[in-house]
């Protein structure tokens, strides 16, 4: 147990069985508010662990750490206000995240505001559009069913690391859509380790930000950390210079944003520009739909009565034959599975900004350059907004209900929603689907799952399984 640790434990985590009702793994929210120390200790272990039980409901609050204000939005009114009606004044990410990412993404799109992010967000959010959904949704199948056909290789009660294969699955999707080019699974791995080693290296917190330096100190790691990042880079820099050796296809995206620039009349794109806006969606695209898929295994391993749901629904709605693209709009459940996973384990459970100019939200007076903090963690487990927010239950997205667009935001929500949320909720939906089809996912016996956040929403320490082979499944 490292020192840290002994000054301040990690809470426990909760994980309750009962009859036909899960309720997964998810911190304890704390007694009182953390001290200082525990604050820090707590932020570089995990950024969703140190909450008290009034965050867990629609509200909002403001305090103190050092220097900077922070304020907590936590109710869709509000959260409407920070995201469209005062866009201009809250669209900068927090100085946290960009001194976070900017080694690995530079100037791209998540961590860019400004004139950048107006130039490039159309022609990145034209490139991902759901109509551009039908020419990658070969891509998709083919990806899912070549690791169907692995699992099915895998000698009986063989395990695997589960974000280790949707981590390789989501790779070899979006290295084909994106440089029109499949990745070799080594190449995918790297990826992976790197961005795995990225996220333990950097620190979130940032000290510089709350002692007052309104953009942060930069974050400049260590031997660890550059190793980490070069990984990264190595695999993205080589297919993008393979794509512009005229390796890659014509429709991939990276050839549509070189095209869809030239024809807006922008500047062209560098090869810095364009290795960032590739870096960006190539991390996003691959890092939150894997992550999403992990845990949605992991929800249906321990509620089989959902499974059952899930499986019934695939037979009625593709016999024998694979799920495809076009079977989508029949695949609720495997849809409702995909948002309820979303809703509890949101891939990027804070979305802090910054305030350029001093404002109000709501009772509270936000000063300028304050934190002002959206934490979809906690608005998706509020109290008063969901009914059983910590249960597993993706009826509720089949039930009719109408959900406040701004209560459930797994993609973030106004003009900087993810441009990529329609691809990566079907791409995650259609590789359940046809993965569900053949196989079960069955979590190691006694093993604690514990979910945690510094960069991305992750089970610690993965989630190992064994792959169950289906008796009813149809031949690959």
């Amino acid at each position: 147990m490292s020192a840290a640790s002994l000054l301040y434990p990690a809470p426990p985590t909760i994980e309750e069985r009962s009859g036909s009702e899960f309720i997964p793994a998810h911190p304890m929210p704390l007694r009182r508010d953390p001290n200082l120390l525990q604050i820090v200790i707590g932020a570089r272990r995990s950024l969703i662990e140190g909450w008290t039980e009034s965050y867990y409901r629609s509200g909002i609050d403001s305090f103190r750490i050092l220097r900077r204000q922070i304020v907590f939005v936590n109710s869709p009114e509000l959260i409407r206000y920070v995201v469209v009606t005062r866009h201009g004044n809250f669209e900068r990410k927090s100085p946290q995240m960009r001194r976070a990412l900017e080694a690995l993404l530079g100037d791209g799109l998540f961590i860019s505001d400004g004139e950048t992010w107006k130039r490039r967000r159309p022609l990145v959010a034209d490139i991902v559009h759901k109509r551009r959904l039908p020419e990658f949704g070969q891509t998709m199948e083919d990806a899912a069913l070549a690791v169907a056909e692995e699992w099915g290789a895998l000698p009986a009660g063989s395990e695997v690391e589960l974000t280790e294969e949707m981590g390789r699955l989501t790779a070899t999707i979006i290295s084909r859509a994106v440089f029109g080019k499949n990745i070799p699974r080594d190449a995918a791995q790297r990826v992976i380790d790197g961005f795995s080693a990225y996220q333990r290296q950097t620190d979130a917190f940032n000290l510089g930000y709350f002692l007052g330096a309104d953009d942060g100190w930069p974050a400049f790691g260590g031997k660890r950390r550059r190793r980490a990042m070069a990984m990264v880079h190595d695999v993205i820099e080589s297919v993008i210079n393979a794509h512009l050796a005229g390796e890659g296809d014509a429709g991939s995206m990276v050839d549509l944003l070189i095209r869809r620039n030239q024809k807006s009349g922008g500047e062209p794109l560098d090869l810095a520009a364009l290795r960032n806006e590739a870096a960006t969606i190539f991390m996003a695209g691959h890092e939150t739909t894997a992550t999403t898929l992990a845990w949605a295994w992991y929800l249906l391993a321990n509620a089989p009565w959902v499974a059952r749901h899930v499986h019934e629904e695939i037979e009625t709605a593709c016999g024998t034959r694979a799920p495809t693209l076009a079977d989508l709009p029949r695949l609720r459940w495997c849809r409702a599975v995909i948002q309820e996973t979303l809703r509890l384990y949101p891939p990027v459970p804070l979305l802090p900004r910054q305030a350029l100019e001093a404002d109000r939200i709501g009772p509270v007076d936000v000063e300028k350059s304050a934190l002002v903090m959206i934490a979809p963690w906690l608005l998706h487990r509020s109290v008063d907004l969901w009914e059983k927010p910590n249960h597993f239950l993706p009826e509720r997205f089949l039930s009719g209900t109408r959900i406040d667009p701004f209560a459930y935001i797994p993609f973030a929500v106004g003009p900087r929603i993810c441009p990529g949320m329609n691809f990566g909720l079907d791409e995650a939906t259609l590789c359940l689907a046809i993965l569900a089809q053949r196989f079960e996912v069955r979590p190691r016996e006694g093993y604690k799952v514990e979910p945690v956040c510094r960069l991305t929403l992750r089970p610690k320490g993965g989630l190992p399984a064994r792959i169950v082979a289906r008796s009813s499944r149809p031949p690959l």
